[in-house]
């Protein structure tokens, strides 16, 4: 057996990334510093990894040369860099937005007659069709309501909460539907659709409150709308907020009604990491899918001096996320600006690409070399193995790939270099791990 190493470390402009092969050597009892590697224990098949494309990036990426558009969407969805396969769409507006805009206003319009797709055209069907280019293959589409028009709802305005009202439960859902048709028509793959981003928060942006009970009796209108129109191949997700609750939420929705409904729940990581509530998600609805749709860097918690460790720990996250049930990876948005906007109220965040709008210059984060590791080396198809690992300084998920090949990722971070040795069938590769690095390890089968 053969090892192939990469590895990622540095911070600012001295990133280094190097390659190095070992060769396996009979295992003679070795106890300490080991990783082991079980091909044999299988979990989870992985779906894949991707980003949110909003009003705000692709406001950004209209402002790109046509060099900087080609490098960013070979490096996000050629196969031979980051494969990225799945793509977030917020339905009408969300604070990464250039504005406030909703499709439909007229509360009288009950056959959205009025309907209207030039905002997602403006600004995000560009970027997604030269994504589309890019990857050579229909991407997978998740699209999320941020808030109903703001007719639909107690408050009577887009922000700020308030909740939907129940006389407009169904022309809620024939909105929704429609903007799976529109994206349909144009040649897009719908895979799946979540009922609301974040329900349980009230942000100065577009937001809407559900609770569990509210959110239960939606899915069911919206679940026998999608039916009516003959989109029953589309996956309904429901939570779509931080993970602490997710648990709790699959149970007040879950009972033999809604199941059928329901392909699984989406979760955000901003409340923590909570891979233990995934595991009693994971254990008592084991036919129900568990994907991030959101994570970021929140520039408000971001020094820009520490860049290590912000890359750091959203890997933590998504190593954490991966050994606890989670199959697939939206990161949210693939490109914004110097500011880490635009964002109409403000709430700019880091993404793994930032393009400097006054020196015109694609500016590729650490994140993004982070983010390389999982989604270059974790192919769709991979399935989750079992390991153990030495010591939790460490952070270690272990997969094997289509082609039999069996990937370890390892993150150290740590300020002083660890030692590994790779335990698989009887046989050991022994490795240094880099203080604050991320490596990525490809295991030949031969």
């Amino acid at each position: 057996m053969k090892l192939e190493l990469w590895t990622t470390f540095g911070s600012g402009g001295w990133q280094e990334h190097f390659h190095q092969t070992t060769l396996f050597t009979p295992d003679l009892g070795r106890e300490n510093q080991v990783i082991n590697l079980y091909p044999d224990a299988v979990f989870d098949t992985l779906e894949g990894f991707g980003g949110a494309v909003t009003d705000a990036a692709g406001f950004v990426y209209s402002l790109m040369d046509e060099q900087q558009k080609q490098n960013l969407m070979q490096t996000y969805f050629s196969p031979e860099r980051m494969n990225y396969r799945l793509v977030r769409i917020p339905l009408d507006s969300c604070d990464f937005a250039t504005g406030i805009y909703e499709a439909v206003s007229d509360p009288k319009d009950e056959g959205l007659c009025s309907f209207s797709f030039a905002r997602t055209e403006k600004y995000i069907l560009p970027m997604l069709m030269d994504a589309q280019k890019a990857a050579g293959k229909p991407l997978e589409l998740m699209l999320t309501p941020w808030s109903p028009p703001a007719f639909m709802k107690t408050t009577g305005r887009r922000c700020y909460g308030g909740h939907l009202k129940p006389e407009y439960r169904k022309m809620w859902a024939r909105y929704l539907c429609r903007y799976i048709v529109e994206f349909q028509k144009r040649g897009f793959y719908v895979r799946r659709i979540s009922l609301q981003n974040e329900p349980n928060a009230v942000q100065t942006w577009d937001s809407c409150q559900y609770t569990a009970q509210e959110e239960k009796e939606f899915l069911k209108v919206m679940y026998e709308t999608m039916q009516e129109q003959d989109l029953g191949g589309v996956e309904i997700f429901i939570w779509d907020h931080n993970k602490e609750r997710i648990y709790e939420r699959l149970n007040e929705i879950i009972d033999e009604e809604t199941d059928q409904m329901t392909a699984g729940a989406a979760f955000h990581w901003y409340s923590g990491s909570h891979f233990e509530s995934l595991e009693l998600a994971r254990r008592f609805f084991p036919d129900k899918k568990l994907i991030i749709s959101e994570s970021c860097i929140e520039f408000s918690k971001f020094d820009p001096e520490a860049s290590v460790e912000a890359a750091g720990e959203l890997a933590h996250e998504l190593i954490g996320d991966l050994n606890h049930g989670m199959t697939a990876f939206y990161d949210w948005n693939l490109l914004l600006d110097e500011r880490g906007g635009p964002n109409y109220v403000e709430n700019y965040c880091l993404a793994p690409f930032l393009y400097d709008t006054k020196r015109r210059k694609l500016m590729p984060q650490l994140l993004q070399q982070y983010f390389e590791h999982f989604s270059h080396y974790l192919s769709p198809g991979s399935v989750r193995i079992g390991y153990s690992k030495y010591t939790d300084k460490l952070d270690v998920t272990a997969w094997k790939r289509l082609d039999g090949a069996v990937v370890v990722i390892m993150q150290n971070r740590t300020s002083q270099p660890l030692m590994a040795e790779i335990r698989l069938d009887g046989y050991l590769s022994e490795l240094v791990l880099y203080p604050q690095s991320i490596s990525s390890g490809v295991i030949s089968m031969y």
